[in-house]
């Protein structure tokens, strides 16, 4: 049977030292009622998922509702029937570049992404996005009770502009597309659930499209990218995972998992 992750609604606990707040509290239930009445479909939600969004946005009431709506109003649009299938995204799977394994040393899957294996084809873009959504729902729906963060290594080595179709500046432009869809849709779509993201072997050109995307990444987010040393890889990495769950790839014993065959 062809598998289709649904979105992840509905958290089954708190982490012990994550419990929602009074503050917390009482800023959901004033979100609550009010985007009810503009999204019926809101109600399907949990407290976790309003407290994520509330926390994107300081705990601020009234942008943290603007944001849920917006959220919502793409998902219903985006993912219609609620999931992304395997078929949705057959050229993704092909390219055989992202697997999740393992956890980090707080019980935080692990999502791993060869960034060199990534090819975008004319008019692939719309598939990459979908791609995306069906990686992410998948982390989400695999998260233990209580735990609402994943962690990402992102592997640049040899990645450049032929991963792009394309050469010099349009594919530097290419590049930055790609990046800026990646990081403005985990701010705007799935907040608070990057829990902290690995850059391995960045080349020159992700570097430089770096520097243009950099200043509109928000505070939260800048703090939980680490760009890892090449001659410090496997020592920066075992601070979060241990070595029972690193990939075999960077000196643990984890062997990868492609997406989706993980958890």
């Amino acid at each position: 049977m062809e598998e289709a992750v649904k979105g992840c609604k509905k958290d089954l606990g708190y982490a012990a030292n994550d419990a929602v707040t009074e503050t917390e509290l009482t800023k959901i239930r004033l979100v609550r009622p009010f985007v009810e009445t503009q999204d019926p479909s809101s109600k399907e939600e949990d407290d976790l998922m309003i407290r994520r969004f509330l926390r994107a946005r300081d705990l601020d009431v009234e942008k943290a509702s603007a944001m849920f709506l917006k959220y919502l109003k793409w998902r219903h649009s985006f993912v219609p029937n609620g999931s992304i299938s395997l078929s949705q995204v057959p050229n993704q799977i092909a390219q055989d570049k992202a697997f999740a394994q393992g956890h980090d040393k707080i019980g935080r899957p692990i999502l791993l992404v060869f960034g060199g294996r990534h090819f975008q084809k004319k008019d692939g873009l719309d598939e990459f996005k979908r791609f995306a959504v069906y990686i992410l729902d998948k982390l989400c729906a695999s998260m233990p009770p209580g735990e609402e963060k994943f962690v990402g290594i992102a592997e640049l080595k040899g990645w450049g502009y032929s991963n792009s179709d394309l050469r010099g500046y349009i594919g530097a432009l290419s590049i930055l597309q790609i990046l800026w869809f990646l990081i403005s849709w985990m701010q705007d779509y799935y907040p608070e659930r990057l829990g902290k993201l690995f850059i391995l072997h960045a080349p020159y050109i992700f570097m430089k499209v770096w520097k243009i995307v950099y200043p509109f990444i928000d505070n939260k987010t800048k703090k939980k990218i680490v760009f890892v040393e090449n001659n410090k890889l496997k020592s920066t990495l075992l601070e979060d995972i241990d070595e029972s769950q690193l990939p075999e790839i960077y000196g643990g014993k984890l062997q990868l998992v492609p997406i989706q065959d993980s958890y």
